[in-house]
């Protein structure tokens, strides 16, 4: 194995974990600020800062792909290009798939939500808790965009091919990437109730998996999911404005 495979087959490995480092690493930066202006009471009080953080991590997340990518004499952006020659074919799959994704990246977060916490609710407004002015406008603008462009790329476009050519097994390279996607979440926030953990972690497996497993038969659905997947962290936009 050359220097050059090594180092991309560390890379992909690294990048699977860096989403869930980062989140942990914000939330504590977080915290510490608190301490430092006293307003820190509990480990729940770095917890609302969570789109923050999330939207640093992708900013982070983006340069990363774009080193990695020139590394490789690739560009980042070319994982975006619309196919023109195949954009009615293309449409048309995501169109079918559409209601089975939406309802996998819907319903478990109800059923979850309603099984461990007996209302759904009570889980969202530990989820979401009231931010100063500048912090909603990240959460509503910024953690929205900046998703599409990092959290789909990282796990389906840059892990999800290198760790099947290392392992050999595409099942391998979905279900770790799915899994990771999925687990990343229970750190964004962080909050050290079990029920919490679980309901994040979780909520987004099935979907994951879905779009792991679509995006193997059809990379070329990327920037088509990455817009859709922005869409759906705008749905958070009233509960934002509402806490």
């Amino acid at each position: 194995m050359t220097a050059q495979v090594k180092n991309q087959s560390a890379s992909a490995w690294l990048m699977l974990v860096s989403r869930t480092l980062l989140f942990l690493f914000f939330q504590s930066l977080f915290a510490f600020a608190l301490i430092l202006a006293g307003r820190f009471t509990s480990w729940q009080d770095s917890a609302r800062w969570w789109p923050v953080g999330v939207f640093l991590a992708n900013v982070i997340g983006v340069v990363l792909l774009i080193r990695l990518y020139k590394k490789e004499s690739a560009r980042y952006q070319d994982i975006f290009k619309f196919h023109k020659k195949t954009i009615k074919s293309d449409l048309l799959a995501l169109l079918l798939i559409f209601p089975l994704i939406g309802a996998l990246g819907f319903f478990p977060n109800l059923l979850l939500g309603r099984w461990l916490f007996g209302d759904s609710l009570i889980a969202l407004r530990m989820f979401i808790q009231p931010l100063p002015l500048w912090a909603t406008i990240i959460a509503v603008v910024l953690f929205p965009v900046s998703q599409g462009f990092a959290e789909l790329p990282v796990y389906f476009a840059y892990v999800m091919p290198r760790i099947e050519k290392q392992t050999g097994s595409g099942w391998a390279a979905v279900a770790l990437s799915g899994l990771f996607l999925s687990i990343q979440h229970a750190f964004a926030p962080l909050v050290f109730d079990y029920r919490f953990i679980l309901w994040r972690g979780l909520m987004f497996l099935p979907f994951a998996l879905a779009v792991g497993f679509l995006l193997k038969w059809r990379p070329r659905l990327l920037p088509y999911l990455a817009i859709v997947h922005i869409l759906m962290d705008f749905s958070l936009t009233p509960y934002f404005l509402g806490a």
